[in-house]
């Protein structure tokens, strides 16, 4: 049995997630039959307001741990209870005069550690500074909307992934059921990664179906993985609504694949390495992050191993096989630039490490817009995703000129980028009505996601002076003013590549072409509403921004309402930031609801709607009916080369470089630090501009 002391619980309290029920409940509430709250071992609320011990007697048997992870757990309740004390007397942290005073409530695991979250074991997990997730939390540091819930799995049970002592088979789906599913994953991921191309499915499908495999066989229980790996994404594709309680649409697949993964100490393969790469996303869609960075690695530096990352002189391998490792290894190095960048960890490769030719179609088996020239234009986004992870987010005494010229090389090659793409990849703005190609969705939205990726440093710094100036009461109407041409370049291309993105999303939606799972369109649907959020509660009101950003917002609700949990975490953040701080910028943006349509709408490919009883706005999620109504003349972002002057404003970059302390991950996270003011919060902003 374990209790916990009382103190210091009220700094914990935004580790409780009041909407739902604790997996174990505490021997108090369960005797009283009431609703518990708690999170073993902590201090549930009910018992923490009657000032009573809180006993949870049932933890080990449902849970087993060793004891030396349960000392250490009480170990570390105890230190934190002693820093809060000794924080609270003797050594309280020192403060300036305009620094609002430490209250009891502050979540302290914050302190000095803004980059780490603390999980339910009470191990801190890193979230770096180009995380989405990081900077939403910047731009709201409240205690009541801590990021610990951002590294809790989407699955209830944590022994689910635990390996059974005796070998597990699930249940196959009928042979043409497994075909569909295939053919589901592929339309998603199967044009933009190479790992299991439609030939070698269908041959190692006959094996799978005609017998089990040889446990003792390296090989067959890879093929075995991979087509378990396969239904598993196919699941999560084709289903747009999930209700189960053991993880998300294909979670059995995956955790059975799981069990059966050999030993990575024994030989590599390819094989090997397309498995670990199938792994590896998966795994942030569980919000495994950690998990998904540790898999991926371990798939590219295998590839490495096997000699991938360059081009063989073997004159007796033969166009096809020469053609699969060149596909094989771009489809890692891409997920690997992904799953690193965007959790702010380091990139695993330098890319002049790197001596392979891009993929190409085989002539007479390829056609003319065929996967391998998707994976190549796909891929060398994420070529430049990771010189943003590398040139803007961590590069170390950064002078403001080198930031400057990092961000006008890394648009230049997003231009000539969107120039070679060829025409049937490209999106139509004009007729996002008709049918849409995934791929070029998929491309498109890794688009937008690297241009605003690489400005999203400018516009929080932007939005945090303006926040400032609204406290004081001189923000100039216009938000342009005071700002040099290649800032306010930076900020408008940051805010038309959000609407764009939001454009493509909603169209997507519409055409059942939008995933309720898979990290990357939640990820892109985030990150664009991120930015409005931040563009509408910082700047003046603008009906299209305030009209885009309901759109992005009613993407990532349709998400949350098919049960989608992690989303509907993240949708939670946005919302509470946007009601904390903004919008404020004008009197007329408080009256915004009444200037948006409200159209009530059912979308036929997800399930996006509104209930005006419950929804604040209603926008309608097809394009014509959006706010395409406002800007018939919208055109994308044909050209986002800029030819800034070095020396023009170097005491704004200076600035900015100085306050970029951003060395981690790239989500969410250095958001918090920058707008971290007490002045933020309702009440200390002016009613007018």
């Amino acid at each position: 049995m374990q209790s916990m002391s009382a103190s210091g619980s009220a700094d914990r309290r935004s580790l409780y997630d009041t909407s739902k029920r604790s997996a174990l409940a505490c021997n108090r509430c369960r005797g009283r039959k009431t609703k518990c709250k708690g999170i073993p071992p902590l201090q549930c609320p009910a018992c923490e307001e009657a000032g009573v011990d809180c006993v949870y007697t049932e933890t080990e048997r449902r849970i087993p741990v060793p004891e030396s992870i349960l000392l250490d757990l009480q170990a570390r309740a105890r230190a934190a209870d002693q820093y809060i004390k000794a924080g609270q007397s003797n050594n309280p942290s020192p403060q300036t005069v305009n620094d609002p005073p430490l209250k009891e409530d502050d979540d302290w695991w914050y302190k000095g550690m803004d980059t780490l979250l603390l999980s339910r074991s009470g191990e801190h997990h890193y979230v770096g500074t180009a995380s989405s997730t990081y900077l939403a939390q910047k731009l709201n540091p409240t205690p009541d909307n801590n990021l610990a819930w951002d590294v809790h799995p989407m699955y209830k049970d944590p022994s689910s992934l635990q390996r059974p002592s005796a070998p597990i088979l699930p249940q196959l789906p009928p042979y043409e059921f497994a075909r569909r599913l295939y053919s589901a994953q592929y339309i998603y991921i199967g044009t933009i990664f190479s790992f299991l191309q439609p030939d070698a499915f269908e041959k190692r499908l006959q094996q799978v179906y005609a017998h089990p495999p040889n446990l003792g066989n390296r090989e067959e229980c890879l093929s075995y993985c991979q087509i378990l790996l396969i239904l598993a994404y196919g699941q999560m594709y084709s289903v747009n609504q999930w209700s189960g309680n053991d993880g998300p649409p294909g979670f059995t697949y995956f955790k059975h694949a799981l069990w059966l993964l050999p030993d990575i100490h024994q030989e590599g393969s390819i094989l090997f390495v397309e498995v670990l790469s199938l792994i590896a996303p998966y795994m942030q869609n569980l919000n495994r992050k950690d998990a998904a960075f540790l898999y991926i690695g371990l798939a590219l530096r295998m590839a490495i191993s096997l000699g991938l990352h360059q081009e063989v002189d073997d004159p007796m391998m033969d166009i096809v096989e020469r053609e699969h490792r060149r596909r094989v290894w771009w489809s890692v190095y891409s997920m690997d630039r992904i799953i690193s960048v965007k959790s702010g960890n380091p990139i695993s490769i330098h890319d002049e490490d790197i001596d392979v030719s891009w993929p190409s179609p085989i002539p007479g088996v390829d056609q003319n817009l065929s996967p391998p020239r998707v994976l190549a234009h796909y891929t060398q986004l994420s070529r430049i995703l990771g010189r943003i992870g590398e040139g803007i987010y961590r590069k170390k005494h950064k002078t403001g000129t080198n930031l400057l010229t990092s961000v006008q090389s890394i648009m230049s090659d997003l231009s000539e980028w969107l120039g070679n793409v060829p025409q049937e990849l490209r999106i139509d703005f004009s007729a996002l009505d008709r049918p849409l190609s995934r791929e070029g969705v998929s491309t498109f939205l890794h688009y937008y996601q690297c241009i605003n990726m690489t400005t999203r440093p400018m516009l929080l710094y932007v939005c945090q002076k303006r926040l400032e100036a609204l406290t004081s009461g001189f923000a100039p109407l216009n938000w342009r003013e005071g700002l040099s041409p290649n800032v306010i370049t930076i900020i408008e291309t940051a805010i038309r590549a959000a609407r764009a993105s939001t454009m493509v999303m909603s169209a997507a939606a519409s055409q059942n072409l939008f995933a309720t799972y898979g990290f990357m369109d939640g990820e892109h649907a985030f990150s664009a509403s991120l930015t409005l959020v931040m563009v509408n509660v910082a700047f003046p009101y603008n009906e299209k921004d305030a009209i885009a950003m309901e759109t992005a917002l009613s993407v990532l609700r349709g998400m949350a309402a098919k049960g989608n949990e992690y989303i509907e975490a993240r949708l939670s953040l946005l919302m509470n930031l946007r009601t904390s701080i903004g919008p404020v910028s004008s009197s007329r943006s408080r009256n915004m609801t009444a200037t948006v349509p409200l159209t009530q709408f059912q979308d036929p490919g997800v399930g996006l709607s509104y209930n005006p009883t419950t929804s604040p706005v209603n926008i309608p999620l097809h394009p014509q009916d959006s706010f395409l109504q406002f800007d018939g003349s919208f055109q994308p972002l044909q050209d986002v080369s800029f030819n800034f002057d070095v020396e023009e404003d170097p005491k704004f970059w200076e600035e900015l470089s100085g306050n970029l302390d951003i060395d981690m991950n790239m989500d969410t996270g250095w958001i918090e630090n920058a707008l971290r003011k007490e002045s933020y919060h309702p009440g200390h902003f002016g009613t007018t501009q």
